[in-house]
């Protein structure tokens, strides 16, 4: 059974930096892009940045370049999220999601962990 877990969220200020965590299991991780979204409240979920199976090619929506890091650990089973300079237009629950290849889709998602930035 595959499982993803999200930790590190939290309540920030404006400028501040936090660092997500996405921990696997159940699934050989390393064979698999994985990517973080988010969903602000009222909003549709977003894609906000992609990694693949090496940890190279990562790939960040406009919003967050500059700002924010992808990387992952394949001995761990865990991709990172580094957020620096946070803005309270970055509030959201934030997801991480496994890339199935077969069909293109991201099939597994973690529950999310809230990240709320105060202005």
């Amino acid at each position: 059974q595959v499982q993803l877990v999200e930790s590190g969220g939290g309540l920030v200020q404006a400028g501040g930096s936090l660092r997500l965590s996405c921990a696997a299991s159940g699934l050989t991780f390393s064979y698999y892009t994985v990517a973080w979204f988010r969903q602000a409240p009222g909003e549709e979920r977003a894609f906000v940045a992609g990694v693949s199976w090496s940890g190279g090619d990562p790939d960040y929506v406009d919003s967050v370049k500059g700002r924010f890091t992808i990387s992952r650990d394949n001995a761990k089973n865990t991709v990172y999220l580094q957020m620096n300079n946070l803005k309270p237009e970055d509030t959201a629950v934030y997801y991480c999601a496994v890339l199935e290849r077969s069909s293109g889709r991201y099939k597994y998602w973690g529950p999310g962990t809230q990240v709320t930035v105060s202005s």
